[in-house]
């Protein structure tokens, strides 16, 4: 048996650089994951809740309850789906109810969902008694590409809110995630 070289021959060092660049990208794969979800709360809201990347604002005007309404957004891309949240504040609270339904009505008609959709009860500590609602639906996207969508529509005194995920298939477990960390504080209504 000789003695182990003190030198790597080029073979060896070549297999060192692979093996190095190999962990390198492992290691760069694992500092970059398609979900990297954080909190974020909407301003001048009571609302915090997990998204899945760095949401982007925005701000329009929009019909809501048959007069314009200012409303924000905050939205982001991961893993060939789309994250988002907005919230309108409304003059008077007694107005909850029917602006949220034209809006899940609005944003069906959008989607052109077949079969309207379906709707299950979402329980959500801190929102208004009236009920909060999560609406699955399938449609297409406005190239004719078809999506499919769970928005989740609930409000806290004058305020409204949307959560919603479209994606071309929606997976269960992110979905989940997203619309589990919805959370209100139940004192602060605005």
């Amino acid at each position: 048996m000789s003695p182990p070289s003190l030198f790597m021959t080029p073979s060896m060092a070549s297999l060192m650089i692979r093996v190095t660049a190999a962990g390198l990208l492992l290691l760069l794969a694992a500092c970059n994951p398609v979900f990297n979800w954080r909190e974020v709360r909407p301003d001048n809201t009571a609302l915090a809740l997990l998204l899945p990347c760095k949401p982007d604002k925005a701000e329009r005007s929009v019909p809501l309850g048959g007069r314009p309404t200012e409303l924000a957004m905050l939205g982001c891309d991961a893993g060939d789906a789309t994250f988002a949240i907005a919230v309108a504040t409304l003059d008077d609270a007694a107005q909850a109810a029917a602006v949220l339904a034209g809006w899940q009505t609005a944003t069906l008609a959008n989607l052109k969902a077949a079969g309207g959709g379906q709707t299950s009860p979402l329980k959500l500590p801190g929102a208004d008694p009236l009920p909060a609602v999560l609406v699955r639906a399938s449609g297409q996207r406005a190239d004719g590409r078809a999506v499919q969508s769970q928005a989740a529509y609930f409000s806290q005194g004058r305020q409204v809110f949307q959560a919603v995920i479209y994606a071309d298939k929606m997976d269960p477990e992110v979905a989940e995630t997203f619309f589990s960390s919805l959370k209100l504080d139940a004192g602060s209504p605005r």
